[in-house]
């Protein structure tokens, strides 16, 4: 396989169809950073709007690692995934302590909440190191190229697909050609129905050849996501409405506020049925109904949050979901 005319190719064809997103365009490793850790398992649609207000908000690591955590989870909330949050925290103060952002793979890696893929994409995109950035949508380009048969979690086609990898990154232009990888498995290169005629390296893919494209990567005994029902009440009172936090040890959303559910208030009177939902969390589909509720007494535990300041706290995504429908923002499933 040839790679020089895979990489002039891949290269060519990203300069004429990349993406205008806010994060290209700059080698800052500070605003690089924070785009590969709001990237993570977020599409970039989401992250878009988030990134921009979050930069506005956090502008450098003194500002970030400075941040009280309710303020910093508040500017996170609705991209999921809090730790990541938490860890950027952890980083900025790391980044404070070493008198800048290392500009070294060992130092980037090192750094709290950064893997092996965000270090490549840093060091390459940033500083120009030579170091091959195998997210997800990278996984299926060179699964797909090199027609790989293994299951793509497996270690020996991990192994392979890194190998491959190492050998095919652009050595002068490796930012570039790793943001290209990724563009073309985002927009061409899809896990069904890939566009292959729009693709660039179609003619040097084996699995096109084999016509096995639709087929590949393979993944093999992948888990059916678990269905579960919920129930959130809305209950207000003069322009507040009733919510609780979690603690600060909770293994999941450390911190955020949450209404209620019917088990958590049962003294409260549950009325109308407002909207439903439906909300993914990792393999856990959840349904889940929104309802107007009354009570007399403030339960244990409960708090009342104006409604005007709810944007000064973090609220979990599905608390936000559920509020949404009270203005028919929120998606319905009725």
């Amino acid at each position: 396989m040839n790679t020089a005319t895979i990489r002039r190719r891949i290269l060519d064809w990203f300069a004429e169809h990349k993406r205008d997103l806010p994060w290209r365009g700059t080698r800052d490793p500070y605003r690089i950073w924070i785009s590969e850790i709001m990237l993570q398992q977020t599409r970039v649609a989401a992250v878009i709007p988030y990134y921009e207000r979050f930069l506005a908000r956090f502008p450098d690591p003194a500002a970030l690692a400075a941040a009280p955590e309710q303020e910093l989870l508040a500017a996170w909330a609705g991209l999921g995934y809090y730790s990541r949050a938490r860890n950027l925290q952890k980083a900025a103060k790391k980044i404070l302590e070493l008198g800048g952002f290392p500009r070294d793979y060992p130092s980037i890696r090192d750094l709290p909440g950064v893997g092996d893929y965000t270090a490549a994409a840093i060091a390459s995109i940033a500083f120009d190191l030579r170091f091959a950035a195998l997210d997800g949508n990278v996984m299926r380009v060179l699964s797909r190229l090199t027609a790989q048969v293994a299951d793509i979690r497996s270690a020996i086609a991990r192994q392979t697909l890194r190998g491959f990898a190492d050998r095919l990154v652009d050595p002068r232009r490796p930012g570039d050609f790793n943001q290209a990888l990724m563009e073309l498995g985002a927009t061409v290169c899809l896990p069904r129905n890939p566009k292959c005629s729009s693709c660039p390296v179609v003619r040097q893919c084996l699995a096109h050849q084999l016509g096995k494209q639709n087929e590949l990567p393979l993944k093999l005994g992948v888990a059916g996501a678990e269905k579960v029902a919920k129930r959130l009440l809305v209950i207000e009172k003069k322009g507040k409405v009733l919510a609780w936090q979690r603690p600060a040890g909770s293994r999941r959303l450390a911190g955020f506020w949450e209404l209620p559910e019917p088990e958590q208030v049962p003294a409260a009177s549950v009325g109308a049925r407002i909207a439903g939902f439906r909300h993914t969390i990792v393999n856990t589909n959840y349904a889940i109904e929104v309802c107007r509720a009354s009570l007399v007494r403030t339960p244990k535990g409960f708090y009342w949050i104006g409604t005007k300041n709810l944007h000064e706290v973090p609220l979990s995504t599905t608390a936000k979901k559920a509020l949404a429908c009270l203005s028919g923002q929120g998606a319905r499933n009725d």
